[in-house]
């Protein structure tokens, strides 16, 4: 497990954000929520600034009312190239979720999953390997 590491969870449902907040803080990692893609870029900015960079980034692909996944990794990309960013998305079939490797995801996952294979595609993704579930 990758105990201690360091993670950003981007999703537009409070609900999703604090679940996954509470699921992943109980497993040793530490945790900080956005809201929206323009959230995230900013926190992640900020994060790397300081030299407390982020072990791993999570989004969602849909938001609401503002920036999604797809639009986010593109300005993720811009502050760190190597920045290991995972897709989460309740649209299986959607481009971006069948190809996330073409828009620099590391890993794709889709909703609804279970907590072990998002700890499972994490703690791969940390390690440095790109995954899919599948």
């Amino acid at each position: 497990m990758s105990v201690g590491s360091k993670v950003l969870i981007m999703d537009d449902e409070e609900v999703m954000r604090e679940m996954l907040s509470m699921m992943l803080s109980a497993s040793g990692y530490t945790v900080v929520l956005a809201e929206d893609g323009q959230e995230a870029i900013s926190r992640f900015t900020e994060a790397n600034k300081s030299g407390e960079a982020f072990d791993a980034v999570i989004l969602d692909l849909n938001i609401r009312c503002g920036m999604g996944g797809k639009e986010a990794i593109t300005k993720l990309l811009e502050v760190d190239p190597y920045a290991k960013v995972i897709l989460l998305s309740g649209y299986h079939t959607d481009q971006v979720m069948e190809n996330y490797h073409d828009y620099g995801f590391s890993a794709a996952l889709p909703k609804p999953y279970r907590l072990e294979e998002l700890q499972s595609v994490l703690q791969r993704v940390i390690r440095g390997r790109k995954t899919s579930p599948c």
